[in-house]
């Protein structure tokens, strides 16, 4: 198994001014799987290709196990890359397809028959050896870039946004598969994805970018209880967001003075954060306010309430046996364990 340390690591296209990627780094430890998340153009997919050796960065270094490869041909680094679209070749057979790697390196006929059938009963598409790609479903099709990517043993395994080109069942599916082969194999791989709940199902951590400079690095429970900023709160679904000010281990705001616990913030202003899931409806106790119930969303298992405290709106989540209407008067709780401080918007551009 194989550790991936970034270094420093900077993209500047020709006729460009910013940089697609900027002082980038990281370390995904051996074993590991590492999603790069954010939105589409914040340089995840150029980061993917500098570590397959697709782009070579404009500074900063590439390392495997502490030894550089920025320098050596992407074919000698010992990675596979699965991309976004299968790219089989259409003229062979899926077991043609599957065996290339190992065709290519000289490798004997027969040690690569038994080896793509090892494959194929690996992505759970035995027998198919014969058929062509287009016999196939997208489902299937990724499996087989998948198999024909693990056939070479890479030491590091790169995922171009793999599931966004099927539906939503399939997208499942391949999660769950995806995550069995790496946990089976242990190989350390790197998932370059737009979806953050399919980043929270496959990940040990995630590296989180917005326009090409990494925000947090963290475990997805630590994105969901500690995000460093507002803006990284509301990319997980963060919609309560308090202004005030934390002295010690009280937060005071405009609705009332919060007990809060186990914040690495600063004394001074803030913004006090908590998911909406978290706040606990119709009871009273420490940290409690009082509310008005503005509107409702029905979302099956749960309802969506928003809910005025003084000039501020709350969002939260109830399941559907508490039943409020609009104009409801409702007790809220939040609870001190739950409660998280960001730094203001005005600090956070500072």
């Amino acid at each position: 198994m194989t550790a991936v340390h970034l270094k420093s690591l900077s993209k500047v296209y020709p006729q460009s001014s910013v940089g697609a990627v900027r002082d980038l780094s990281l370390e995904v430890k051996s074993g590991e799987l590492v999603a790069l998340l954010g939105p589409s153009g914040c340089g995840k997919t150029t980061t993917l290709k500098m570590i397959a050796g697709l782009h070579e960065p404009s500074s900063g270094d590439v390392m495997f196990d502490h030894r550089s490869v920025t320098r050596i041909p992407s074919e000698h680094r010992g990675v596979a890359m699965v991309f976004q679209k299968p790219l089989l070749f259409p003229y062979m057979t899926i077991g043609d397809n599957v065996g290339f790697g190992l065709k290519m390196r000289g490798t004997k006929r027969a040690e690569i028959a038994t080896r793509i059938q090892q494959m194929l009963e690996l992505v759970r598409l035995p027998g198919l050896e014969m058929r062509r790609p287009k016999q196939l479903s997208g489902g299937q099709e990724q499996r087989v870039s998948l198999a024909r990517a693990l056939i070479i043993e890479p030491q590091v395994l790169l995922l171009d946004e793999p599931l966004s080109q099927l539906d939503a069942n399939l997208r499942i599916e391949m999660r769950e598969l995806i995550l069995r082969i790496q946990r089976q194999l242990g190989i350390t791989t790197i998932c370059v994805t737009h979806d953050q709940e399919e980043a929270v199902m496959l990940a040990d951590r995630i590296a989180l970018m917005f326009d090409g400079v990494l925000q947090q690095y963290d475990t997805p429970k630590g994105f969901y209880e500690r995000p460093g900023t507002e803006r990284v709160a509301r990319f997980f679904g963060g919609l309560n967001f308090i202004q005030g000010r934390k002295e010690g281990d009280r937060f005071s705001s405009p609705i009332g003075t919060f007990a809060v616990s186990g914040l690495d913030f600063p004394d001074g202003p803030g913004q006090l954060t908590i998911r909406p899931e978290a706040i606990v409806l119709n009871q009273q106790g420490p940290n409690g306010v009082q509310g008005v119930v503005k509107n409702s969303m029905y979302l099956g298992t749960q309802t969506r309430y928003s809910i005025s405290v003084g000039d501020i709106e709350l969002q939260a989540f109830a399941d559907t046996s508490l039943q409020f209407q609009n104009a409801d008067s409702v007790s809220l709780v939040l609870p001190k364990e739950r409660l998280w401080v960001v730094p203001s918007a005005e600090r956070s551009r500072q």
